[in-house]
């Protein structure tokens, strides 16, 4: 039983105790008071009318009336004379009339009151006794009066009694619910801190759990600044701080390889011309200066472009990476103001530079092969001069942007094709079933990478997913099985589709527990308020929701313990040649050991092999998922 069900069955108790004790109490007392007045009356009037007659002539005719007179005014039930031998000389009764009264309360209340006696003298002799007993009736209704009276101020007192029971033990249901809340939270490993409510004890238990909250808070804190300084130690330029070759080309590499919106895009290469004569004409803390300049102007283009991605290549070579980002013309005008302004500060400096998109599938070493062609050419033609690598015309399905409104809107209408790709745990069972969209376009199935851009640029997101999310219900309803479920930012700020996603999901309840909603990382860092909300609609009906393509920024999103993420899938390029690579294995196992303390499961997305996989079970993955991941029907069931 709850302590607050405790609460009002011990005030209601305590209340029905002091109404029933009180009537009690009061009806006793009125009967006891009126029977001990009724017995005072009978006995004056017994007293009164003995004397009366004992100054009388004993003539029976006179006897008779005024025993008669007597008994019609007086409200009595008997009076009766008798002789000294005990012989009745005249006599009169009459019954009680209480029908206004309950017949149980007159059972229960029954009055025992003994009949008023007296002597009646004639001269110096006994006449006789008279006995007189008075009519109840009166009193019955006044003593039922007054309990009506009694019950109904004990009644309008409970009332009162209960309301103010009610406030009270709603203040302190409301600090009580806030430290359930916070305890729950804690659970979910999200740290809130709780109101202190003005009841001492209440605000000591609040004040311990709100330490607590603090302190793990903290240490999660410290646990991801240690992490940040890991990743920045082991992947970062110490001159520039912007990645190393290393990780920067395994950052493009899972571009490539991407299912997703960010499978194509635009690369660009920066050099700093003659570095070596810049650095015997500069010195050696000018040009490292220099070099730490470029790379804030680059990152200051990859973050008006979004959450693009900047390394250093070589000594000399920088690249960007812009995901979602098409339009080399704008691109390349951004970046060359930022060079120019750059070398305006540096007369001596020439930054030669390169643009090209790139496209899921395409080879990486092919893609670096014709930058590095178009950079030599640049720095060839002169000072700050960039070159704008064309993209093959076999790779463009469709050249206007009329043709792919028409094209995407036909595909959406046929409906969204999903692939399958596996998530497995450690044991090889399955935990769900990745779904990335395909749409026929050109009389072909196309991945999402192809398609994902334009259906950015044209603002139809929202209508993608929700094709996606009715295929997989559909899926989920014929299957059994789990599946994750990407859903765009722009779908996010769309309250339609929020609604929509929403109203189908609870249509199918039943299979709630069976999707898995994933959105990119990026979403947590630009609009983290939008999915919180999002996130805890979906969990109040039982889905989970997790981040995709994860990096090493993990651990500095804002108010990552309040979102109420599952899951999250790091991002491939860290799981790349993983079984080689200790300083990657740190990192990841850094990234698992903070993800497990908010409750969070880690799976590594982009595992080419089976000696890959091990190694990041061995870290403390919890999951895997890529080209080098099989499954095997017979061999786990669904993990959700």
């Amino acid at each position: 039983m709850s302590l607050i069900k405790q609460l009002w069955l011990t005030i209601t108790t305590l209340l029905l105790l002091a109404f029933v004790g009180s009537l009690l109490i009061g009806v006793t007392s009125s009967r006891h008071y009126i029977e001990q007045e009724i017995e005072i009356k009978n006995n004056d009037n017994a007293n009164a009318l003995a004397l009366s007659m004992s100054q009388m002539e004993k003539d029976p005719v006179i006897l008779e009336l005024l025993l008669a007179a007597q008994f019609d005014t007086g409200h009595y039930r008997r009076i009766e004379l008798r002789d000294a031998e005990g012989e009745i000389i005249e006599q009169r009764t009459a019954g009680e009339y209480v029908d206004d009264v309950p017949a149980w309360f007159v059972k229960l209340v029954r009055f025992d009151v003994p009949a008023g006696r007296s002597v009646v003298q004639d001269g110096w002799q006994q006449y006789g006794t008279l006995e007189l007993e008075s009519q109840h009736s009166f009193a019955y209704r006044s003593l039922w009066r007054s309990t009506l009276e009694l019950a109904g101020w004990f009644a309008v007192a409970g009332a009162i009694s209960l309301l103010l029971a009610s406030w009270i033990v709603n203040t302190i249901r409301r600090p009580l619910r806030n430290v359930v809340n916070q305890a729950q939270a804690i659970g979910q490993r999200r740290f809130t801190m709780a109101s202190e409510p003005r009841t001492r004890e209440l605000r000591e238990v609040v004040q311990a759990m709100n330490q607590l909250s603090y302190a793990v808070r903290q240490m999660l804190g410290e646990e991801s600044d240690k992490l940040d300084q890991l990743r920045r130690r082991m992947q970062h330029d110490p001159v520039t701080d912007t990645l190393t070759r290393a990780p920067f080309l395994a950052q493009l590499q899972a571009h490539l390889k991407s299912e997703k919106d960010d499978a194509s895009g635009t690369l660009a290469m920066v050099r700093v011309a003659r570095l070596a004569e810049l650095n015997q004409q500069l010195g050696h803390a000018a040009t490292d200066a220099l070099l730490a300049q470029l790379a804030r102007r680059l990152e200051q283009v990859a973050k008006t472009h979004g959450l693009g991605t900047v390394g250093r290549l070589n000594g000399s070579d920088f690249g960007v990476i812009l995901p979602r980002h098409h339009d080399l013309e704008a691109i390349g005008m951004a970046l060359q103001q930022q060079l120019e302004a750059l070398s305006g500060e540096q007369a001596s400096a020439s930054l030669p530079s390169a643009l090209r998109q790139y496209s899921q599938g395409e080879s990486q070493a092919e893609l670096l092969a014709s930058l590095d062609g178009a950079l030599a050419a640049a720095e060839g033609r002169g000072e700050n001069h960039q070159e704008i690598v064309d993209q093959p015309a076999s790779r463009v399905l469709f050249t206007r942007h009329d043709d792919w409104r028409q094209a995407l809107g036909d595909a959406l209408q046929q409906g969204a094709f999903l692939a399958h790709y596996p998530v497995l745990d450690a044991r090889g069972q399955l935990v769900h079933y990745e779904v990335p969209s395909r749409l026929h376009l050109k009389g072909e199935w196309r991945p999402a990478g192809v398609f994902l851009p334009w259906v950015s640029r044209l603002a139809m997101a929202p209508t993608l997913d929700l094709a996606v999310v009715s295929a997989a219900l559909t899926d989920v309803e014929s299957s059994g099985k789990a599946v994750a479920i990407n859903l765009s930012a722009e779908s996010l700020n769309d309250g339609h589709f929020v609604g929509e996603l929403l109203s189908r999901i609870g249509a199918h309840r039943s299979i709630a527990d069976k999707l898995w909603f994933e959105l990119p990382q990026s979403v947590a860092i630009q609009q983290p308020q939008a999915l919180k909300t999002l996130c805890h609609a979906l969990l109040g009906l039982g889905c989970r929701v997790g981040l995709e393509h994860v990096g090493t920024q993990f651990g500095k999103i804002e108010g990552l313990q309040d979102l109420g993420l599952s899951f999250m899938k790091i991002d491939g390029a860290l799981s790349q040649e993983i079984e080689s690579r200790s300083d990657q294995q740190s990192l990841l196992r850094g990234m698992a050991t903070l993800a497990h303390s908010l409750g969070i499961m880690a799976i590594a997305e982009g595992v080419e092999s089976q000696e890959a996989e091990s190694m990041l079970f061995e870290l403390g993955l919890d999951g895997v998922t890529g080209p080098g991941v099989r499954h095997h029907e017979g061999g786990g069931g669904s993990g959700a």
